[in-house]
């Protein structure tokens, strides 16, 4: 895509191809009408690859990894790890998608540290963070994570630019990326899965990259 104001190649609903000069983005969720590959195969196919990269990254680290504290400041994997698939399952309700799976049960399941994503909670709160029962928590994540590409799959591809959270945002939100990628015309379904879930889930990944070189471990892709 060139200008964010203007399509570079669409087609109306006739079949014919449209001047790009002659479509404009009406609202910033027009981004997925107009795309003319098959947004909705690649929003799956790319969900399945993230998710990917955490299943390589739990197979080849340890619970000691894992827990791992390199020095004050620094967020142990375990937060990073909790942190991503907690998010994910608490937004796949506000998509269409079910209800969250957390709950008491599953935290003493996953004997975690603290039960909390730690979204609102201070790096010095959330440094105490521990996976006890590593297999539980694979468990949990995986379950999560079906859970994402069965809904995703599921949706009809008519109603990704449906707006779910209107503008202006609340506190908190208003300072989100799926904030500035809604913009002023309302954060759409197909933005809140990009940012809440895909996007969010590559930039923790980045995180445990960095964090497995601290404990001698490799990154998951080159």
């Amino acid at each position: 895509m060139g200008s964010p104001d203007v399509v570079e190649d669409a087609s109306d609903t006739s079949g014919e191809t449209v001047s790009p000069r002659a479509v404009t983005h009406r609202t910033w969720v027009g981004q997925t009408t107009y795309v003319t590959f098959d947004y909705h195969s690649s929003l799956v196919r790319r969900l399945r690859a993230m998710h990917s990269l955490y299943y390589q990254a739990v197979a080849s680290m340890t619970l000691s990894q894992v827990n791992h504290v390199e020095r004050e400041g620094v967020l142990p994997i375990a937060f990073s790890l909790v942190h991503q698939v907690l998010i994910e399952d608490g937004s796949l309700v506000f998509t269409g998608g079910p209800a969250p799976l957390f709950d008491e049960m599953w935290s003493n399941r996953m004997r975690l540290a603290v039960s909390d994503h730690g979204k609102e909670r201070t790096v010095n709160d959330m440094m105490h963070q521990r996976i006890g029962d590593y297999d539980e928590f694979l468990r949990f994540q995986r379950l999560v994570f079906d859970a994402t590409e069965r809904h995703v799959e599921s949706l009809d591809p008519s109603t990704f630019g449906d707006v779910l959270v209107a503008y202006p945002y609340g506190p908190g939100l208003d300072q989100t990326f799926s904030a500035r990628v809604g913009g002023e015309a309302g954060i759409s379904r197909s933005d809140a899965l990009e940012c809440w879930i895909y996007q969010h889930g590559l930039r923790h990944m980045g995180e445990i990259e960095h964090a497995r070189a601290l404990v001698g471990l490799g990154g998951m892709t080159s």
